[in-house]
């Protein structure tokens, strides 16, 4: 187990006790992080018990550096993921594979597919190992938990976010997204990216021979944010209904879907106030193009558990939203532009997808070199 990374940055979390509100990733790994470095730590979920409606999630190297630092052993996470080996930009229309990037010469840790509640499980054992306290059904809000930090991880959503900042509207971005997941026995290790004009889907297999599918449209109806509601699965197909067969096949498994609305809300101004944080999407939703909500809501909870343990908790306001608000800032602007680089139409569209088979066939390397700022990062080694 390697916890160098939360030890000894001034040892002012030790004796501290810590309370979580919310028990999504980025609280567990919170949690985690607090009580490496001595904390005393509770987690509050609203829910009777943690877990996720059925979808998977992409855990890049820069949020499995953090995972290493906290000690989540290799033999649990290789049982609990599988370990993408590329992602491949598809014509949705053609069925035609216009790239191909290689994941396995990415530097550090392996980039890897979970399901969501394979990582929460995951992440429940090692927090109850290091003496976290786990409490489900149980709703707090700030005012109503006496300890020396609180920490609002409850999502977007979030009332701690509100009483740092105030209310702020999100507005509906003119996308809507689908989840569902498929039985695919036979799926190889790739992500694949489907794009179609106005439209893309992204699939990418699980654990247990399942195949995860994540469909986004352009359109101006709107639909409630937050990705527990069902939808019918024609619905799905129809707006697909003209692209590659194979890919239609793959639709025409779906029996269970759900649909949100994809709207964007600001990064939040104050991140930290008092004893009171916030972390994830309840200080920077992010849009579901880079794959990186969960990873940066990772990277969030180590450095503000670092930030806090090297001094007092003002200085760990400032030294935490100096660290990651640029990062996070960057990485939401990268993942607004995916938006609109997956739906192009016309000659824009031919252009691009010219453009990324040359760079896959001439450089592949190049690619992944200019994700390095966001997948080579280590919050770990961060001061």
């Amino acid at each position: 187990m390697n916890n160098s990374s939360t030890r000894q940055h001034g040892g002012h979390n030790r004796g501290r006790h810590v309370s979580i509100l919310g028990g999504g990733i980025g609280g567990l790994t919170c949690a985690l992080a607090f009580a490496r470095s001595g904390a005393r730590v509770d987690v509050y979920e609203q829910a009777p018990e943690i877990s996720e409606v059925g979808a998977g999630i992409q855990i890049t190297p820069n949020g499995a550096r953090v995972f290493e630092a906290l000690g989540l052993g290799a033999a649990a996470v290789e049982a609990a993921s599988i370990r993408s080996e590329a992602v491949m930009p598809m014509d949705g229309l053609t069925g035609r594979q216009i790239a191909r990037f290689d994941l396995t010469a990415l530097a550090g840790p392996a980039y890897r597919f979970y399901h969501r509640a394979s990582l929460i499980a995951l992440l429940l054992d090692a927090c109850r190992a290091a003496g976290v306290v786990i409490n489900l059904g149980s709703k707090k809000t700030v005012d109503e938990v006496d300890v020396d930090v609180v920490v609002g991880a409850e999502g977007i959503h979030s009332q701690t976010r509100a009483l740092l900042n105030g209310e702020q509207e999100p507005f509906f971005t003119g996308q809507v997204a689908w989840r569902a997941m498929v039985d695919a026995p036979d799926a190889d290790a790739v992500a694949r990216i489907w794009m179609a004009p106005n439209r893309h889907i992204v699939t990418y297999p699980l654990k247990g021979g399942l195949l995860n599918i994540v469909a986004v449209q352009e359109r101006q109806q709107w639909a409630p944010e937050g990705w527990a509601h069902r939808d019918d699965a024609g619905n799905l197909r129809h707006v697909f209904r003209d692209c590659a067969p194979e890919l239609k096949g793959i639709l025409s498994k779906v029996d269970e879907v759900h649909l949100w609305g994809l709207f964007r809300h600001p990064v939040a101004d104050v991140w930290g106030r008092d004893s009171i944080f916030i972390l994830g999407d309840a200080a920077h939703p992010t849009l579901p193009f880079l794959a990186q909500g969960a990873n940066l809501a990772i990277e969030d909870a180590m450095m503000l558990a670092r930030c806090c343990d090297a001094g007092s908790l003002e200085e760990a306001q400032a030294r935490y939203v100096i660290l990651r608000k640029p990062r996070v800032s960057r990485a939401i602007a990268a993942a607004n532009r995916n938006a609109r680089n997956y739906h192009l139409t016309g000659a824009a569209r031919t252009v691009a997808h010219m453009g990324l088979k040359t760079l896959g066939f001439v450089a592949p390397k190049l690619f992944l070199g200019r994700m390095d700022w966001l997948y080579g990062y280590d919050v770990t080694g961060e001061s």
